[in-house]
């Protein structure tokens, strides 16, 4: 927390959210008012990808889950080691809905 003046909240976890689903893609797009995340699963050899679970956060609380993300990151990588990724960290993506967007 960022502050020690601040309430904790308790924050339920139903069972069938607490398995998660996974995804390979996230989608990114955003206009004014709001940032878009879709998180998206692939699969090799099909032509389509679907769409699993969007989320849509203000451009404060965006910017707030970049921050907890690096961190995050920087920690994994300081306990287990380097994070390889591939040299093309975009992929253009069609459209979904409306809007442009890349992932």
């Amino acid at each position: 927390m960022e502050n020690n003046n601040q309430q904790q909240i308790s924050i339920d976890l139903p069972a069938d959210v607490a398995d998660g689903i996974y995804s390979n893609l996230a989608i990114i797009s955003h206009s004014n008012s709001e940032f878009i995340l879709d998180f998206v699963r692939m699969m090799p050899g099909t032509p389509k990808a679907k769409v699993m679970s969007r989320i849509i956060l203000t451009p404060e609380h965006a910017k707030k889950l970049l921050g907890a993300l690096q961190e995050n990151v920087q920690k994994y990588e300081q306990n287990i080691g380097p994070i390889k990724t591939n040299n093309n960290p975009t992929i253009p993506i069609p459209n979904i809905g409306s809007g442009s967007a890349q992932a």
